[in-house]
């Protein structure tokens, strides 16, 4: 593509260095404009420096005085849940494209692979969370066949990839992925847990998604997923099933019992995940960093696509 858009992200810690590595080493439709952070000695404001990208340490009102913020067209929030409101009102009233990578949900929810091309003119569209960006698309790929009246997903973790915003979020982690589960993967009720693992050495993130429905046979359901883990492997190099898709199916005799839920007839599915990072500039075990920073980046190229195709 001739002509790439401009992109800035508030914050430089983990996740917004990241994203940014990603944008300078595998994107042809963005380009790094600004790095936007508020400790003047953050790794991440010095290897944006050393890489020529434009740097502030006074937040977003730092951003706006940058000489490139006029061009900007997406603006990433890597920061936190209650910083994001005053990000997303500054960005969209200048008329740019908010890619929210906080629990804030603001804007619709976005799993590249579901709904991707559904909000390709949001001012403000949230990548839910990592967890939600790896199970999510599980719960929509059995909700493509069949009924799900239930999900439920628990995402672990290395302790050492959570971060000092993951942890002031763990609540609206829970919230956020929950109604994602919900919203976009189509389960009429969904739960969410997330452990973080002191494990040492730290283990590569693991998901595990249960859905309860109805509709559709094993091997129907076992396609869909296994088509659902190539698309998102796509993205994400390092998505995968950890092994076999398991089922278990419960008949009028032997009913299963969900707490909250009540007694359920039908398919019970489990799917077992393992997602590695690509290693940009996190650890290969940060898989939930690395899924969080793919997707926004798959989101925003399409985003940037669909302005550059409306303006030409």
């Amino acid at each position: 593509m001739a002509n790439k858009v401009k992109a800035a992200i508030i914050g430089s810690g983990n996740i917004g260095t990241d994203l940014m590595i990603k944008i300078i080493r595998r994107s042809d439709v963005l380009e790094m404009a600004a790095l936007v952070g508020i400790d003047p000695a953050s790794d991440g404001l010095e290897r944006a420096r050393q890489l020529g990208v434009a740097t502030t340490h006074d937040g977003i009102d730092g951003l706006q005085a940058l000489e490139a913020w006029p061009s900007i067209g997406v603006v990433f929030d890597a920061t936190s849940a209650g910083a994001h409101q005053r990000h997303s009102d500054v960005v969209t009233a200048a008329g740019k494209v908010m890619i929210d990578l906080t629990p804030a949900a603001i804007g619709p929810y976005v799993i590249p692979v579901v709904n991707g091309d559904a909000h390709l003119t949001e001012p403000n569209v949230n990548m839910v969370t990592c967890g939600g960006q790896a199970t999510i698309p599980i719960v929509a790929a059995v909700s493509s066949v069949a009924t799900v009246h239930y999900a439920e997903i628990v995402a672990s973790i290395a302790s050492k990839s959570a971060g000092p915003g993951t942890r002031a979020n763990i609540d609206e982690f829970t919230e956020t992925t929950s109604r994602g589960l919900e919203e976009v993967g189509g389960a009429a009720k969904g739960k969410a847990i997330i452990i973080l693992n002191p494990a040492e050495p730290p283990m590569l993130m693991r998901d595990t998604v249960f859905t309860l429905s109805s509709g559709a046979d094993e091997a129907t359901i076992a396609a869909a997923v296994e088509a659902m883990v190539a698309k998102v492997h796509a993205y994400v190099p390092g998505y995968r099933l950890k092994q076999a898709v398991q089922f278990e199916r419960f008949g009028s005799n032997d009913p299963i019992e969900i707490p909250g839920y009540g007694r359920f007839e039908g398919i019970k599915t489990t799917v077992f995940l393992e997602v590695e990072g690509a290693a940009h500039y996190l650890p290969a075990y940060a898989g939930n960093l690395d899924i969080m920073t793919s997707a926004a980046l798959r989101t925003a190229e399409k985003i940037a696509v669909n302005r550059l195709m409306d303006a030409a």
